[in-house]
């Protein structure tokens, strides 16, 4: 798997705990979580079963302001999002848009230190 645009990483945590580290960086570096959902969970209501799956929506409503004022088409990808899953190896997995694939998507300014950019992020909490 290796869609355009999306940046997969390999964690060495649990899908639960991928995402509880996730949310309390985010938190304590002042964005705001908008939505935490267990997939996996909520299919379970349905009668339906999948391995581990949950993701964060979350944002910084300055930064992204400021994105949305370039191009308010961009508020198509925002909240950003991140997920964690589980595959049939029991492997946990980390994925997100790329920065780069959002700027070009909309035409955005390319930079750095834009706020879509995770990857230090990612490697803060995972290690990499």
């Amino acid at each position: 798997m290796n869609p355009q645009g999306i940046n997969i990483y390999h964690s060495k945590y649990s899908v639960k705990e991928t995402i509880d580290y996730l949310q309390v960086f985010l938190e304590q570096h002042g964005a705001t979580i908008y939505a935490r959902i267990d997939q996996q969970d909520e299919l379970r209501k349905t009668g339906q079963t999948i391995a581990p799956l949950e993701f964060l929506m979350f944002g910084n409503p300055k930064a992204g302001g400021a994105l949305m004022a370039q191009s308010p088409l961009v508020a198509l990808d925002l909240p950003l999002k991140i997920i964690a899953w589980e595959d049939d190896n029991s492997k946990v997995w980390l994925a997100y848009n790329d920065a780069r694939y959002i700027e070009d998507r909309y035409n955005l300014s390319h930079n750095e230190n834009t706020p879509l950019n995770l990857d230090k992020l990612i490697n803060t909490i995972l290690g990499s």
